[in-house]
């Protein structure tokens, strides 16, 4: 071999070597942290200006996001309820868990496209991303912890201090750099590359029960899911009958306006193939039950004037409607790395 081959040889060893070495230790470049707004996508609520991407802050995100440190008794992780392989919703409850197997009043949402969201939680409690792991980690029902004993528990730990130290080249740990790193990382969870999106972009083709599926989804569901994020971030009551055992009356308990009792955060329709069970309450376990109510005649006058509008589907064309939902699963999203638990290998 020349000595120009050689050059070349261990150029491309060393960049093999500093590429295994950076997957050895589950850090990232500051590429797998750029903030890429998909072709289409409206501009995001969160937009990160304030909260300044990094490599580091990223990866303390994750680190927070899978360890149940921040739970009272070390037990429940934020991962414990948003489970990747369900689109970071929850497929083993139909309701949200937590410590002493505690179980709460409704069902776990997914996170995903969190930046384009003007509000969280099923009722709209919460209005930053940055706050919101505040409502798990301080509920007696999830966490049960306080930022307080978390800073206290994360002080106390080698490993933590060392990687605040590595990020922030000083040893202070507080809550405002917890809240900021847990956004970096769960801001980041977009999804935009599903089927769907491919068939939009001229880079797929759909059957004909897909498109089927698409032209009866913009007749009858697009009002309240809109395109491309496939919800338009509104608040209804979508019939079903409450359950009494729970008495959760939704975002009425925000406002404490009576019109507003019985009506949930529209969710996103993306990935809703691994997000079962569905309703705020995880009382359908298949899309078909969803179908079936949607298309009910039996709403009760409170439901909203958009899903009255539905009507009654047949059974070719519910079958439709699920084929197009189908594609709306973006398997890219859902096998990415920089998303995965750093303790597993």
């Amino acid at each position: 071999m020349n000595k120009k081959g050689t050059i070349v040889l261990l150029i491309t060893l060393s960049i093999f070597l500093i590429s295994f070495i950076r997957k050895l230790d589950n850090s990232f470049s500051k590429k797998d942290v750029e903030l890429k707004i998909p072709k289409g996508f409206p501009k995001p609520n969160y937009d990160f200006s304030e909260n300044p991407l990094s490599p580091g802050k990223f990866e303390l995100g994750r680190k927070l996001f899978y360890d149940p440190i921040l739970s009272k008794d070390s037990s429940t992780s934020c991962e414990s309820c948003h489970q990747r392989v369900a689109a970071f919703a929850h497929i083993d409850h139909a309701l949200s868990h937590g410590i002493d197997s505690k179980i709460g009043t409704r069902n776990v949402p997914a996170i995903q496209n969190m930046i384009w969201r003007d509000t969280y939680m099923w009722d709209g409690g919460v209005n930053n991303l940055e706050i919101q792991p505040l409502n798990p980690i301080t509920s007696p029902i999830e966490m049960n912890e306080t930022l307080p004993n978390i800073i206290l528990k994360l002080k106390a730990n080698k490993g933590y201090s060392a990687l605040f130290k590595k990020i922030y080249k000083d040893t202070v740990i507080n809550s405002e750099r917890i809240l900021k790193s847990l956004a970096q990382f769960t801001g980041l969870m977009i999804s935009a590359n599903s089927r769907y999106d491919k068939y939009k972009a001229g880079k797929d083709t759909f059957s004909i029960q897909e498109k089927n599926g698409l032209v009866l989804f913009k007749a009858k569901c697009s009002s309240c899911h809109k395109e491309p994020l496939f919800t338009d971030n509104s608040y209804r009551n979508n019939g079903i009958l409450p359950d009494t055992s729970l008495n959760d009356i939704g975002r009425g308990k925000i406002t404490n306006l009576e019109t507003d009792n019985y009506k949930f955060k529209v969710p996103s329709l993306r990935n809703i193939e691994m997000t079962f069970p569905y309703m705020h309450d995880g009382r359908y376990k298949k899309l078909k039950e969803v179908l079936n109510h949607y298309s009910s005649s039996n709403h009760n006058a409170t439901t909203d004037a958009e899903i009255k509008k539905i009507g009654e589907l047949n059974d070719r064309e519910r079958k439709d409607i699920i084929a197009f939902l189908l594609t709306l699963t973006d398997k890219e999203f859902l096998s990415d790395k920089r998303f995965t638990d750093p303790n597993r290998k």
